[in-house]
């Protein structure tokens, strides 16, 4: 286990505060100071190929005032928009009446005809909440002209302006309006290969390739005569609220689902924070939360992502596949060693940095809202 204390020591100034993967953070009198401690990874809990590794730390932040993308769209607070499709959602300035301090000029409009319509790449986001809103690379939003993923994790300030959304589209084939208004599918997180490369690739055909094949290996995996069901769409959402899909996706994560629960609950003392996911004895993938209440929100729809991947990914068994280890798992977390590193970041809202190591992409979304300055999320990938 790592201390990240003396890890960021170590390390040069820009690794420290949220850039190092296994800093864990606590509020030091609610001002958002960053302490040194270690994440430790925990047996695993295995269902057929798929094998999760709970991940706990010591203290954690209060993360109750962050509001999810599927709380948001749930409640009508959040709405997503094809790009143009939002002129009626500019935010109206409060009404002034102070005589010295003059109204805030209102920001333009976007402009209409064909350089400003739909696009594959950009949707509209408008947060009404008073909540500041997490976006989660990887979550699904379906409707407007072709079902989409979110590009990269960030953090939309609360009562926010419409803001344009770096997104990937998850269904070729369809520019067609289905709906004025995105809403979030069930279960909607994109499987770990397709994450990757709208996080690490950022390369669209990347995408369509890797929903693609998807696509293809869930129709092989499911009976012959469901499998036909599957031509008439090319949803990567769709395909995956399928029937026939879903209950072999739930073969393989419903087990893991109602053990990791029970497992959680014991947990829940030790703070259990994530999950480094291992498929077919390899170790792929980890996410890491600030806190449990932030992974019990968005757990439901991870571990179908990972059961996907695992379902998609299946390899036949000839002899004995070695399974990963509680070590291999835990060094998985702590390597660091990263080749580049990029930064971008929205003062006073977040700071998203991508680490780009020998085998290895890393993402950690930090928190720049006053009082905080946490990692809200982690995301590391096997390349």
């Amino acid at each position: 286990m790592v201390n990240t204390a003396q890890l960021a020591r170590r390390m040069a100034p820009a690794f420290t505060l949220g850039v190092i993967l296994v800093l864990a953070v606590q509020i030091d009198g609610g001002q958002g100071k960053a302490a040194g401690a270690s994440y430790k990874v925990l047996p695993p809990a295995t269902q057929d190929n798929l094998t999760i590794f709970p991940i706990v730390t010591g203290s954690t932040p209060n993360t109750h005032f962050f509001l999810t993308l599927d709380e948001g769209i749930r409640s009508g607070q959040v709405v997503v928009t094809e790009q143009g499709g939002s002129l009626g959602l500019i935010r109206p300035h409060p009404r002034r009446t102070d005589p010295v301090r003059p109204m805030p000029r209102p920001l333009p409009l976007p402009e209409r005809g064909p350089n400003r319509g739909a696009e594959v790449n950009q949707l509209m986001l408008i947060n009404n909440s008073d909540r500041p809103l997490i976006l989660l690379a990887g979550e699904i939003v379906m409707g407007g002209k072709q079902d989409r993923v979110v590009g990269k994790d960030r953090i939309i300030p609360a009562k926010s302006d419409p803001i344009d959304l770096s997104v990937f589209c998850v269904e070729p084939h369809r520019w067609v309006e289905t709906s004025a208004r995105f809403g979030g599918a069930v279960s909607a997180m994109a499987q770990p290969s397709v994450r990757h490369q709208a996080m690490a690739a950022k390369d669209q055909q990347a995408v369509w390739n890797e929903v693609a094949k998807s696509r293809a290996s869930m129709a092989a995996a499911v009976p012959y005569a469901a499998a036909g069901s599957l031509n008439g769409t090319s949803s990567y959402a769709v395909t995956m609220e399928n029937g026939a899909v879903r209950q072999r996706v739930d073969a393989v994560a419903a087990p893991i689902e109602r053990s990791y629960e029970k497992l959680m609950g014991e947990l829940r003392a030790q703070k259990a924070v994530g999950a480094v996911v291992a498929v077919n004895g390899e170790i792929v993938w980890a996410d890491v939360f600030a806190s449990p209440a932030l992974l019990e929100k968005y757990w439901p729809k991870l571990i179908r992502s990972y059961a996907a991947e695992a379902v998609t990914s299946r390899v036949p068994r000839i002899k004995p596949v070695a399974e990963a280890s509680v070590q291999e798992a835990q060094a998985f977390l702590d390597d660091l060693s990263a080749r580049r590193e990029s930064v971008e970041s929205e003062p006073g809202v977040y700071r998203h940095t991508e680490l780009v190591g020998r085998d290895f992409n890393a993402f950690i979304l930090t928190s720049l809202i006053p009082g905080t300055g946490f990692d809200v999320h982690i995301a590391k990938m096997k390349e």
